[in-house]
């Protein structure tokens, strides 16, 4: 029995590990081949993908490698969540920033000769949108291209990141790492206790048989 539990324990404790592990290592690949993983929390993009699923996003270096048709993550003005959503048309338009008066509206952005700097914007779809997104991004907001898609991945990554996911891995190695010490220490008292007996046990003996 002792060594069935120990087995039991000792498995709790490699498959804890092992889910941990597996939960740090597949996000580092990822960022080791200049990609970067991201869930969907939407379905404008059904049938490409949906809520849940995991999309592959390498980065921008160039606004050359933007294209019409290409899917692109990216900040809209304004906004702070990020958005992934096909680009259906590419054009130059003024650059613009927030006003100094602090009121949020845009104001375009001049050069030393009062003149608008032109900007190149990208505008988007989301493919089960009827219509294309209200507002022009510049393609300095994009975050990325997509590479590929991971159906279902996005349920287990955000557990997996999670405290409770962490916690759940990590928790139950602890506690059987914790049990095996107490077993371990039990054991050891158990053995010197039975040493301790021995010798007494053998003068017992041999007293018994001086007496005969």
């Amino acid at each position: 029995m002792r060594r069935v539990v120990s087995v039991a324990l000792w498995a709790v404790v490699v498959s804890g590990v092992l889910a941990y592990a597996t939960s740090l290592v597949v996000p580092l690949w990822f960022q080791m081949q200049g990609e970067r993983l991201l869930v969907v929390t939407s379905g404008s993009m059904a049938p490409r993908f949906v809520e849940g699923d995991v999309v592959v996003l390498r980065a921008v270096t160039d606004a050359s490698e933007l294209k019409p048709g290409l899917i692109v993550t990216f900040q809209p003005v304004g906004g702070t969540s990020l958005v992934t959503h096909r680009i259906v048309s590419l054009h130059s338009l003024p650059a613009m920033r927030e006003a100094d008066d602090g009121s949020g509206r845009m104001v375009p952005v001049l050069d030393a000769a009062g003149e608008p700097v032109e900007q190149p914007y990208i505008r988007t779809q989301g493919d089960a949108n009827p219509e294309p997104d209200p507002d022009a991004t510049p393609v300095e907001r994009v975050r990325g291209v997509l590479l590929r898609v991971h159906h279902g991945w996005g349920d287990t990554l955000v557990w997996a990141t999670s405290p409770v996911g962490r916690a759940v891995m990590l928790v139950p190695p602890l506690l059987a790492l914790a049990t095996l010490e107490v077993l371990s220490v039990l054991d050891a008292r158990r053995r010197r206790t039975r040493s301790a007996r021995r010798p007494a046990d053998a003068d017992r003996r041999v007293d018994a048989l001086l007496l005969d």
